[in-house]
Order: C-alpha cells, then sequence, then structure tokens
C-alpha cells in the first residue's frame, strides 16, 4: 500500500473517532452528573483531530503551528485557571468571538489566495467567512459589555435600516467574489470590513440582559461558519465540529428565548434588555425589611426551604455559604431543594456551575418545570440575587416587557425572603412586584455576609 493512502486512511479513521469523541462527550454533558467527563471526552477528540493534522502530507511552517499551539494553549490555561465564576460568560463570548474569527480568517485566505474554486466551494468559503466574522466581532462587543468597559447600548434612527444595508453590501460583494465577478484584494477587503462592522452593530443595541441568548446565537454561527470552512478545506474534523456546535447553539439560543417568552427576533431588534431601560408598571404598597435572627427561626423550624439563587449570589462568592446553611437545615430534618431558572445568572447553567462548585448534589437542584408546583407548599422561598425570573408581573401585567415569560413561583410561598444589596431595580430595569408583596421580606445586605448571618442564626437556636 502506498505510504500516502496509509497515512490517508489513517487520518480519515482518526477523524471518525473525533467524531465519535465530540458526539459522546456533547451527550455526556447533557447532564450535570457526567459534564466534566464529557468534557474530557470532546477534549480529546479535539486533541486528536489536531495531532492528525501533522500527517497530512503537504503541511508546511510546522514552528509557526507549533508556536500558534503552544501560545493559545498557555493563554488559555491561565485564564481558564484565574477567571472568576462571575465572569465566566463574557469568557464564552471571548472565546466564542476567536472560534468565529478562525472561521473568517481561513475563509480570507482562501478568498485572497484566489484560484480556480468550483462555485459550491466558493459559496461557502463567503458564507463562513461572513458569519464568522458577524460572530467575531459581535462575541466581542458582547465581551466588552459583560465585563463593563461598555457600559450603555447606542441606538440612532434607522439602526435597523443601516443594518440591513450592510448586510446587502456584505451579500454583493461576498457574490462578486464567489462567482468571480471580482475577486480582487480590495473586494475581498471590502467584504469582510462589511461583515465586522454588521457584527458591531447588530449587538451594540442589544441590551445587557439579552447578552446570554446573543452569546448562544453567536455560538451557533461559529458553529456554521467553521462547519461551511470545513467543506471549503475539505476537513471531516471541522464539518462534524462545526455542526455539532451549530445544532447545540441553536437549541440552546431557541430554549432561552422561551424561557424568557421571546422570539429570536424580539432580541437582536427590540430595545429591552438595555440594564435601566425597561418599562415598568406602577407597583404598589413598601419593601418591609427583616433581621437575618427573625429569618434563621423561621428556616430553622420550617418543614420545606426553596432556595432561589442568582446573579447576586454569584457576585457575592455565596454559593459555599448557601450550602453551609443548607447542611444545617437539612441536619435539623428541614427538605431544601434549589430552583434553577433557565437563564438565571449570566449564561445557561451558570447557578448549576456555582452550587456544584460548592458540593450541592445534583439531586437537590431542580429546574423550572419541576420545582413550580412545590411552592405552594414551601414554608420559606429564599430568594439570593435573582430578579426578573422571580417577579410577578411576568404573570399578571400584560404592559410589561416581561409578561408571558415562565417564572419561578416564589411568590407563592407562605413566606418569601429576599438577599438584597439595596432598593434597585435588576438587570433589565424592570421594578420587582414581590418585592413589595405581604409575604415578602427584604433581608439587605452583601450575600455571603447575609447568608454567613443566617448561619450563624440556626447555630443560635441549638
Amino acid at each position: 500500500m502506498p505510504a500516502f493512502l496509509s497515512a490517508d486512511l489513517l487520518i480519515q479513521g482518526s477523524y471518525l473517532l473525533t467524531a465519535f469523541l465530540f458526539i459522546m462527550g456533547l451527550k455526556r454533558m447533557s447532564s450535570p452528573v457526567t459534564a466534566r467527563s464529557g468534557i474530557v471526552w470532546a477534549g480529546a477528540g479535539m486533541l486528536l483531530a489536531t495531532l492528525v493534522t501533522f500527517l497530512y502530507p503537504d503541511m508546511t511552517n510546522y514552528p509557526l503551528i507549533i508556536a500558534a499551539i503552544v501560545v493559545g494553549s498557555a493563554v488559555a490555561w491561565w485564564s481558564g485557571k484565574r477567571v472568576a465564576m462571575t465572569d465566566m460568560p463574557q469568557m464564552i463570548a471571548l472565546y466564542n468571538g476567536m472560534g468565529g474569527g478562525a472561521a473568517a480568517a481561513i475563509a480570507a485566505v482562501e478568498l485572497y489566495r484566489g484560484g480556480d474554486h468550483g462555485l459550491v466551494t466558493m459559496v461557502l468559503a463567503v458564507a463562513g467567512g461572513l458569519i464568522g466574522a458577524v460572530s467575531f466581532s459581535g462575541s466581542l462587543i458582547a465581551f466588552g459589555k459583560l465585563q463593563g468597559l461598555i457600559k450603555r447600548s447606542f441606538r440612532f434612527s434607522g439602526q435597523q435600516i443601516f443594518n440591513l444595508l450592510l448586510l446587502v453590501v456584505a451579500l454583493a460583494l461576498g457574490g462578486m467574489v464567489a462567482l468571480h465577478l471580482n475577486a480582487s484584494p480590495a473586494i475581498v477587503t471590502a467584504f469582510f470590513a462589511a461583515a465586522l462592522l454588521l457584527g458591531i452593530t447588530m449587538t451594540l443595541p442589544i441590551g445587557g440582559a439579552d447578552m446570554p441568548v446573543v452569546i448562544s446565537l453567536y455560538n451557533a454561527l461559529t458553529g456554521l461558519a467553521v462547519a461551511f470552512e470545513g467543506f471549503v478545506l475539505g476537513n471531516a474534523a471541522m464539518i462534524i465540529a462545526g455542526t455539532v456546535v451549530g445544532s447545540a447553539g441553536t437549541l440552546l439560543t431557541q430554549l432561552m428565548a422561551r424561557a424568557m417568552n421571546r422570539s429570536l427576533g424580539n432580541v437582536l431588534f427590540s430595545g429591552f434588555g438595555e440594564s435601566g431601560g425597561g418599562a415598568a408598571g406602577e407597583v404598589t404598597g413598601s419593601m418591609k425589611s427583616i433581621e437575618a435572627s427573625d429569618v434563621g427561626v423561621m428556616m430553622a423550624f420550617a418543614s420545606k426551604v426553596i432556595i432561589i439563587p442568582g446573579y447576586g449570589m454569584a457576585v457575592a462568592q455565596a454559593q459555599h455559604k448557601v450550602w453551609e446553611l443548607t447542611q444545617l437545615l437539612v441536619d435539623r430534618g428541614v427538605t431544601v431543594k434549589f430552583a434553577i431558572h433557565p437563564v438565571a445568572g449570566r449564561m445557561p447553567g451558570h447557578m448549576n456551575v456555582l452550587l456544584a462548585e460548592a458540593g450541592v448534589p445534583y439531586d437537590l437542584i431542580a429546574d423550572l418545570d419541576e420545582i413550580n408546583a412545590e411552592f405552594e407548599t414551601a414554608d420559606v422561598a429564599l430568594v439570593i440575587g435573582a430578579n426578573d425570573v422571580v417577579n410577578p408581573v411576568a404573570r399578571n401585567d400584560k404592559s410589561s416587557p416581561i409578561y408571558g415569560m415562565p417564572i419561578l413561583n416564589a411568590d407563592k410561598a407562605k413566606n418569601c425572603i429576599v438577599v438584597k444589596r439595596g432598593q434597585g431595580a435588576g438587570f433589565s430595569g424592570i421594578e420587582n412586584a414581590l418585592f413589595y408583596l405581604d409575604n415578602t421580606r427584604m433581608l439587605y445586605g452583601d450575600g455571603q455576609k447575609a447568608v454567613a448571618e443566617l448561619i450563624a442564626a440556626v447555630k443560635a437556636i441549638g
């Protein structure tokens, strides 16, 4: 058997194994019990695909490739070890943007190189370049918003028309390149400039409260771009990886939009989502505060307590204290469960990861559909840093921007305790009617400090 033929068989066989590892890894990531091993499986697949690439007979520039892998791996390892859980959403946005940028760079190499590519190959190269460039620049804007580098949303009259014109320009330029009408470097450069600008202008108007959905969408787009460029290069591993990421990202985007009872178009093109910009109906009544000692007694003698974590818990890094409080209550015979909303935090699974980090068993954590019916039998619902996901106006105020959004029924518990640093509105800027109900009491203060006081109160009961 010729050497090149045996090498090709090894490469294709390795890509088949890579596909298996990717798919099995994704399947295992669907459960928190097996998610860690799923990441290892998928990582092994990526490592295998990377190593096999060196077997291509026409491979050159080994020093540059190895240097890029070493530098990229070192930066990823360092940043991954140092990033706080509260900053994980923007890191995901940044890394996702890098994936889109990589796909666009592959397209750029092929388009600047020119050559007699077939129509299908050119169309896929242009499509991958457009999608990858939009995902790259859009993800960087999302990173800037979540990191606090971009503190406001930018809107102007006729912005959607401007974005549509940008898209038309990018498609026209891309069509010229794909059809070999004009594939000069100037046209290719203009095409990528229009695509990058489109990603920026699409994302700038979107408020921070919608960023999780946007990040998920750009993740799907990055996968699609990678799959297209995989076809261009004839690389099966890229096609499989891109398809898996694209389909998973699409499903996740749909899940999150559904959890907010909003269409993707509404997320991308409406003004809602900007911190401080949400409309709110008139809320009557007043917030009633309570001392930690009183809450400690209430929880210690409760039959069932449901804890609802939110981004405020992540900011305060209170998850370990929350688990310590849970253990004290369980030792006293109290049934304790955690209720997780699909869009709690700044990304899907944010709260699950935080609680798992603290050691909370998976069987104590329930999602919205599993737990909502139990609030009516709960003595205490303890809300730590959550806001919109427990706001009852979503059920009864048709004028509210979040009307129709599925929420956790914290207001139906016998007593609702809200741990909050101040009296301000949540990330979307909508006043929370839950805070003004007769069965709600506000425990003001930093999340970690407040829970520490609850622990001390429970221990003092003996």
